[in-house]
C-alpha cells in the first residue's frame, strides 16, 4: 500500500466504530509498513499518534442512529391519590382560561356558530354503531373474564382492595385495611369475584339529558346503573328497561339555562325501532362453563384482551362527545353537561361543602378505572419476593389474567410491566445492582 510522503493524521484517544462504515483496521496503519508479531501493541495504547493517512481514505462524520417507538421502554407505575388529595384537573384552569379568553378573542364580531348536536338534544347518529359495540364489548368482557377465573387464579385480600393474580397471593406488606398493625401488613389472600377485576362505577340514569339536575331528594327515585352502560344509552342505544327521551329536533334556547323543546306535531308519530345490533346479556354464574383445553383458553384470553381494548377506547370517543363529569374527592361518577346535587360525598372535608362533590372533567380512568395488579414474570415458576420488589412491573388485572392465560402482551403495557429488566436471583445480587 503506498503513502503519500509527509501526510500524517492524529487519531483521538477513543476511536469510534460506525454501522455502515468502511475504516480500516487500526492496526494495519501503525507505520508505512506493516509490522509482524506483538510489536502493533503499543500503537492501540490510548495515546495521541502521528500517522500517516493514504490518500484514497476519506474520514466520515459520525451519524447517530436513533430508535424511536411510540410507546415508552419504561414507565412508572400510576400514582394513586390519598384520601386528603383532590384529584388534578385534565387541563390546567390556567390554560382553560387562556384557551376561553382566546375563543372569545376570535369570536369577536362574527356570527355564533351552531353548537353540536348533544347540545340540542339529539343523538350523534355516526356515533351510535359504535355504542352498541361498546356495550356489546363490555358484556362479553364480563362473560369471558368469568371464564378465565375458572382456570387462572386470581386471590383479593379481605381487608383491603388489593388483588393479585397468580398461583398464590404475593408476599408483600402492602394492606392498608383494617388492624393492619396487628398483621404488619400482611394480607389475608380469598376467592376474588369480577366485581374485584372491573370496578362497578355507577351513575343515576338521566330520562332527559338536558333536564334539571338531579335534587337531592330523588336520590332514591332514579335508578343507578353502571356508567359505561349509561353513556352507551345517551349515545343511542335502546334499552327497554331503561328508557329515554329521543328528540327529533333540535330544541329552542331561550336563554342560557332555559330552553323549550321544537314543536314535532307535523312530523308522523315515532315508530318503535328494533335495536342496531342485537344486545348481549351476562351469563349466570350456574352457566359459566370453563375453557376445557390450553388452546381454547389461549383464544378466549385473546378475545377478552380485544373486547377490554375496544371498550375503552370506544368510551373514550363517546366521552370526547358526551361530557362525563367526576368528582374531585371521590370516584362519583355523573354522564350528563353539568353533575347532580345530591349530597352524597364523604370525602376530605365534606363538612365544608355540605356533602356536595366537586365536578370537573373526568379522564378515561375514572370512567373504567384499570386496577393495577404485580406482573408475574413466569406464572409456573418461582413466586414473587418480597426482597425483589423493585424489579417486578405491574398491569392492569385484566390485561394480567389474559397474559396468564397465553394472550400476547399489548404493546401499550409493557412499559409498566419492566419486560426488559433483569430480575435478580435473590435478595444479595439486588444488592449489588447498581
Amino acid at each position: 500500500m503506498a503513502f503519500m510522503p509527509g501526510t500524517t493524521i492524529v487519531l483521538p484517544r477513543k476511536l469510534e466504530f460506525h454501522l455502515g462504515s468502511s475504516h480500516p483496521r487500526r492496526s494495519e496503519f501503525v507505520t508505512g509498513e506493516f509490522h509482524q508479531g506483538l510489536s502493533f501493541i503499543k500503537s492501540l495504547q490510548p495515546t495521541t499518534a502521528k500517522l500517516p493517512l493514504p490518500s484514497s481514505i476519506k474520514l466520515r462524520q459520525p451519524c447517530a442512529l436513533v430508535a424511536s417507538s411510540e410507546y415508552p421502554q419504561n414507565a412508572d407505575f400510576p400514582r394513586y391519590y390519598g384520601r386528603k388529595e383532590k384529584k388534578p384537573f385534565p387541563i390546567p384552569v390556567v390554560e382553560l382560561r387562556r384557551n376561553a379568553r382566546e375563543r372569545i378573542k376570535n369570536r369577536k364580531g362574527k356570527p355564533k356558530g351552531r353548537p353540536p348536536p348533544t347540545k340540542q338534544g339529539l343523538v350523534v347518529q355516526s356515533l351510535v354503531p359504535l355504542a352498541y359495540d361498546v356495550y356489546n364489548a363490555r358484556i362479553t368482557l364480563i362473560n369471558n373474564i368469568r371464564r378465565l377465573m375458572k382456570v387462572v387464579r386470581v386471590h383479593a385480600c379481605g381487608w383491603c382492595n388489593e388483588i393479585h393474580v397468580g398461583p398464590e397471593g404475593h408476599p408483600f406488606s402492602s394492606c392498608k385495611g383494617k388492624y393492619t398493625g396487628v398483621r404488619k401488613g400482611h394480607h389475608e389472600w380469598t376467592s376474588a369475584v369480577v366485581e374485584d377485576i372491573l370496578v362497578p362505577i355507577e351513575a343515576y340514569h338521566l330520562y332527559d339529558r338536558l333536564g334539571n339536575r338531579i335534587r337531592h331528594d330523588e336520590r332514591f327515585l332514579i335508578p343507578r346503573i353502571p356508567a359505561v352502560v349509561e353513556l352507551c344509552i345517551q349515545a343511542g342505544v335502546n334499552i327497554p328497561d331503561l328508557p329515554t327521551k329521543r328528540r327529533r329536533k333540535p330544541v329552542v334556547w331561550i336563554g342560557r339555562k332555559e330552553f323549550v323543546d321544537a314543536d314535532e306535531s307535523e312530523l308522523p308519530d315515532p315508530v318503535p325501532e328494533p335495536p342496531l345490533k342485537p344486545l348481549l346479556t351476562e351469563i349466570p354464574n350456574p352457566e359459566i362453563v370453563p375453557p376445557s383445553t390450553p388452546e381454547e383458553t389461549t383464544l378466549l384470553a385473546e378475545e377478552t384482551l380485544a373486547a377490554w381494548d375496544k371498550m375503552r377506547k370506544g368510551s373514550n370517543r363517546l366521552r370526547k362527545m358526551y361530557p362525563v363529569r367526576v368528582c374531585g374527592y371521590c370516584p362519583e361518577i355523573h354522564v350528563g353537561p353539568s353533575g347532580h346535587k345530591v349530597q352524597i360525598c364523604g370525602a376530605h372535608k365534606h363538612q365544608q361543602r355540605n356533602g356536595q362533590h366537586g365536578w370537573q372533567a373526568a379522564v378515561l380512568d375514572d370512567l373504567i378505572p384499570p386496577r393495577f395488579v404485580w406482573h408475574l414474570p413466569e406464572p409456573t415458576g418461582a413466586p414473587l419476593e418480597r426482597e425483589l420488589r423493585s424489579f417486578y412491573g405491574q398491569a392492569p388485572a385484566v390485561v394480567e389474567l389474559c397474559v396468564q392465560g397465553g394472550a400476547a402482551v399489548p404493546e401499550e403495557y409493557k412499559a409498566t410491566m419492566r419486560l426488559d429488566i433483569g430480575i435478580p436471583s435473590n435478595g444479595k445480587e439486588a444488592e449489588m445492582v447498581v
